[in-house]
């Protein structure tokens, strides 16, 4: 894995042959939250995006002291190497190492094909839940340098040096739909953020559910005018992909000023007066 930036990625053997060390804590994130009780890999622990990684109440990220808890709970103390891995191409462990890394958890490595990955493998699966022995974990205060809200997205999308990503569906980008179907978190517009470059998610993954090369992911963002010297950030609909684009640019290519913008379309496309491009109404 040392092609990429940062030393950020295991594989599915690593996992396998290290997985269950001492210091190493396994963690499956899932966008489908009852996969893990279907089967997980031996001795990782399940985080539910939808309840442990979220405030659904102020419609935040996990406040500080219930992200101790629950790293806390799950055997995990300040010193522990953390290894996520999730189904959908790792999107909400993604999600769950962004977090790590706001709350200043830096040992922290995503599975490189993640669930898909290590089932098409014909890898083992376990319903046995693993007894983690409760530990203190002390988080950092938030750093949110890696994190964008919605006055710092107005204004870096009318900056000379400012660029931003729309990593949803080319559907969701032109505004030919809110949401994909089935998915409950929405917006009352359709469309993107005037000058967004479209570049979906999947576009940075193989076939295998493993990221692209880091030659072929340069070019990638290169291509669609998404470069280093750049202050970039990147959206979706609620966050997750958008975290995922997020790993891409800033752990795999380094890019040194790199936001998610959680908030993304379900913020902007419902804020009064916030501007939206709609090419599917043109």
């Amino acid at each position: 894995m040392s092609e990429y930036a940062k030393d950020v990625l295991v594989t599915t053997e690593w996992v396998a042959d290290h997985g269950k060390d001492a210091g190493v804590r396994v963690v499956e994130v899932d966008v489908d939250t009852a996969a893990y009780e279907e089967g997980h890999i031996e001795g990782a622990v399940g985080w539910n995006w939808d309840t442990q990684l979220c405030d659904g109440i102020t419609r935040d990220i996990t406040p500080k002291d219930q992200f101790e808890a629950l790293l806390g709970a799950s055997g995990i103390d300040n010193d522990t190497q953390v290894v996520l891995y999730g189904d959908n191409n790792n999107w909400f462990a993604a999600w769950a190492y962004w977090q790590l890394k706001i709350y200043g958890h830096n040992q922290i490595k995503l599975v490189n094909g993640g669930r898909q990955k290590w089932v098409a493998e014909g890898r083992p699966l376990t319903t046995d839940v693993p007894s983690a022995e409760a530990k203190v974990y002390q988080a950092s205060d938030p750093d949110l340098s890696i994190r964008a809200f919605y006055p710092l997205v107005e204004d870096t999308r009318q900056a000379a040096n400012g660029a931003l990503v729309d990593v949803r569906s080319p559907d969701e980008f032109t505004g030919r739909i809110i949401a994909p179907p089935g998915l409950p978190e929405t917006a009352q517009r359709a469309g993107h953020i005037p000058g967004a470059a479209s570049i979906p998610w999947g576009q940075a993954m193989n076939e295998d559910h493993t990221f692209k090369s880091a030659e072929k992911l340069k070019e990638l963002y290169e291509g669609n005018g998404i470069t280093a010297d750049k202050n970039v950030i990147a959206y979706c609909r609620i966050g997750e992909r958008s975290s995922h684009t997020w790993f891409v640019l800033n752990e795999l290519l380094g890019y040194p000023h790199v936001r998610n913008y959680d908030g993304s379309w379900t913020e902007w496309g419902n804020i009064v007066g916030a501007a939206i491009s709609n090419p599917s109404k043109a």
